[in-house]
Order: structure tokens, then sequence, then C-alpha cells
């Protein structure tokens, strides 16, 4: 059975998600300024428990999935995200892993989510070998710039159960 790796960066860890994590996931999602543009509304605790079991179970599915970020220093929960394969009904993600990211407000603006997603690139071109998409909302500038400096490209948009989303696509890297 595939389980996350635990990964480090200058002041991250990159955990493999587990019921440690659980109290400040559902409290990260419950607040209205991380939703905004991942779903536009607050998680209840029961969707946060449905989401949390999921980003969870990709792992031994998929042998890829999502991570909890944590604070080096003190092992703070600032966030979660990593790779996924969420059956969103979006043909331009059918196939390819899907890359995402969120972090607790308080984490903003720090140049986290390029170091986070940074190592979780590294780690899927080392492993997978391949190309990877995501989907932002348009509004959602700070993710357009983490994505862009991630080497992501814009080439589609795609309006369904999410509403519209910019579809962004990252070209294997060349050796």
């Amino acid at each position: 059975m595939t389980v996350a790796p635990q990964i480090s960066t200058d002041r991250l860890i990159l955990a493999p998600l587990s019921l440690a994590h659980w109290d400040a996931y559902a409290a990260a999602w419950a607040d209205p300024q991380l939703t905004a543009f991942i779903g536009g509304k607050p998680r209840s605790r029961q969707e946060s428990w449905t989401k949390f079991t999921q980003a969870a179970g990709l792992w031994p599915l998929l042998g890829y999935g999502y991570w909890a970020f944590l604070d080096r220093t003190d092992g703070r929960f600032l966030g979660n995200g990593g790779l996924a394969a969420f059956e969103r009904g979006i043909p331009e993600l059918e196939g390819y892993p899907e890359a995402g990211w969120a972090f607790v407000p308080a984490a903003w603006g720090q140049g986290l989510a390029t170091e986070a997603m940074s190592a979780v690139l590294h780690w899927a071109d080392a492993t997978l070998g391949a190309e990877i998409r995501c989907i932002i909302d348009p509004g959602n500038v700070a993710s357009h710039r983490v994505a862009a400096k991630l080497g992501f490209e814009a080439f589609a948009h795609s309006d369904g159960a999410l509403g519209t989303v910019v579809v962004y696509q990252r070209p294997l890297p060349r050796a």
C-alpha cells in the first residue's frame, strides 16, 4: 500500500494526512477566506470529513495524493495539497494528476504555496513522470501567480459544477 512520503523544505514539512491533523483541517476549511475561491463557501465538519478522507485515500489507490503542510518549526497545520484525481467532469483533467493547494489565511503572502508545491512537483517528476494539470478560479489572483511560478500555463476554461475555472497544464520538464 502506497503512503505519502514525508518531504521537508526550508520552512515546511509535507506529511501524510493523519487524524492528528483533523481538527486543524476542519477549522481551516470552515474559514470563508480559505474557501472563497475553492467552492465559495465554508465547509461543515461533515463536508470536511468527506474531503479529508478522500484526500488521504488517494495514496493507496493512485500512488499519489495530498499532504498536510506543516510549519517546520512548530508543526502547526498551515494547509494541505498535492495531487489528485477527483473526477470533476472536466475533460481537460481526465487522465492527468491534478495539482491543488490551500493554506490558512495567516500563511498567505509568504511564498509557502510555491515552496510546498515545488516540492510536490519535484517528487512527481521523479516518481510519476507525468504531465500535471490544475484548475483555478478566475478571481484567485494569488493562485494564478503561484501556478505561473511553478511552470503551469493556462490553456482552457471550463464551466461546470465548480463554476468557471481556468485549466492549466505543466508539461513534463525536459531531461
